[in-house]
């Protein structure tokens, strides 16, 4: 029993069918890493003041002097500087006032891990973008059918196990600014996958996926930037290998508080996929079989994601990043929260620490299909068959990782 039902779990396609990434929402979500913004710091010396942190956006990192380091006063009065020979003959001493002036600068400061982060014009812009993720979720066989493959099927009622995702990543997002306001992006993601099935009685399945799974291109418009508001539209067209084409809009729009932008966000995600069902998919060879978890049965998908964050400037070189985020992925629904902590030492360059995790997931105690493929045997047709029902328990996320980002 335990040999015929030997699984081999991964995102794989079983006849025609083509399943998404292990995780619910992290292969098809890659979203946009590389985004837009423009934010000022603080520094103080001695004898310069610099202007109050403003969250007004800029092209330019620039600096402002006004006035000169050293002048002398303008006299009101010419007595007030010379006094006339007297009578006596005997002369006054010259007298001169002079006044130093304390400069007046203002450095403002480009902020590259800003969430509406994006090249200036003639700039290019790399974002570089290492994480491990982590997907996993209890699972029960139910309602197995025991009237094919002389009852195989039925002994697996009740049978228990976890499905254990991981996968280290590594994408890159390089954009171009063709102006201050828009900017071209290209996108690879080259993924290391290791999925398992944990049986509680019998031995585990797994196998892994690795390889370059996907590419992209978008544009990102920086519609508004005022002293008080900033705001974005992005569009993206991203190929996830033998899974699905996807096609993504982000709207963004954020306002300026001190040293702070308070935003929300909104993103739409249609995903065609290639072929008639998406889940997990589990094969083995020789013989040919596989077991097949199917989150829907469809050729398309439509995520979408609402959420809110606010980036803060800590110190001229710290910044903080924390976003929250809802989103309804087609077959269930899922709460996530997002920190990020910067550290840009220059104008050029800035490194990021980050965690995501899910707080809440409608998977849990969600009842999904089962199906499974062997064409070897006499009683089963030719591709996927339903044989029973799974049912979920605990679905959890979890990624931490860390982003380079550079302009030049």
């Amino acid at each position: 029993m335990k040999k015929q039902l030997a699984l081999l779990v991964g995102a794989v396609a079983i006849a025609g069918v083509m399943p998404a990434v292990a995780a619910t929402n992290m292969g098809t979500r890659a979203g946009s890493s590389a985004t837009l913004s423009s934010n000022p710091a603080t520094r103080t010396r001695q004898n310069v003041d610099y202007a109050k942190y403003q969250t007004r956006s800029n092209t330019a990192t620039y600096t402002k002097q006004d006035g000169k380091n050293i002048y002398y006063t303008q006299p009101s009065n010419r007595s007030a500087l010379y006094k006339q020979y007297a009578s006596s003959g005997s002369t006054q001493n010259v007298r001169s006032s002079r006044a130093e002036t304390v400069r007046s600068e203002v450095k403002r400061k480009y902020y590259l891990a800003h969430p509406f982060y994006q090249p200036l014009k003639g700039k290019f812009g790399s974002v570089t973008d290492l994480a491990y993720t982590t997907n996993s979720y209890d699972f029960t066989l139910k309602d197995m059918d025991t009237t094919i493959a002389s009852g195989t099927f039925g002994a697996l009622e009740g049978e228990k196990g976890t499905w254990k995702s991981t996968q280290f990543a590594i994408k890159e997002d390089f954009s171009y600014g063709i102006t201050n306001e828009i900017a071209l992006v290209g996108m690879l993601r080259y993924e290391i996958n290791e999925n398992k099935f944990d049986w509680k009685n019998f031995d585990d399945d797994k196998d892994d996926d690795n390889g370059l799974n996907i590419f992209g291109i978008g544009a990102q418009w920086r519609a508004i930037d005022t002293a008080d508001w900033i705001g974005e539209l992005s569009a993206y067209f991203q190929h996830q290998k033998d899974v699905a084409n996807n096609y993504l809009i982000e709207l963004k729009a954020g306002y300026k508080v001190s040293r702070s932008t308070i935003y929300g966000l909104l993103r739409g995600q249609y995903v065609d996929i290639d072929g008639d069902a998406y889940g997990n998919g589990i094969e083995a060879k020789d013989p040919t079989r596989a077991m097949f978890v199917a989150y829907a049965l469809d050729d398309s998908a439509f995520y979408v994601e609402g959420g809110a964050g606010v980036f803060s400037v800590l110190d001229e070189d710290w910044t903080l990043n924390i976003e929250g985020i809802y989103g309804h992925y087609d077959w269930h629904d899922q709460l996530s929260v997002k920190a990020e902590i910067g550290w840009q030492p220059n104008d050029w360059m800035a490194l990021g620490l980050y965690a995501r995790a899910s707080l809440y997931d409608s998977a849990n105690d969600k009842d999904l299909d089962f199906y499974w493929y062997q064409p070897s045997l006499a009683d089963v047709d030719t591709g996927l068959t339903k044989v029973g029902k799974v049912n979920l328990k605990d679905n959890q996320e979890m990624s931490i990782g860390m982003r380079a980002v550079f302009q030049f």
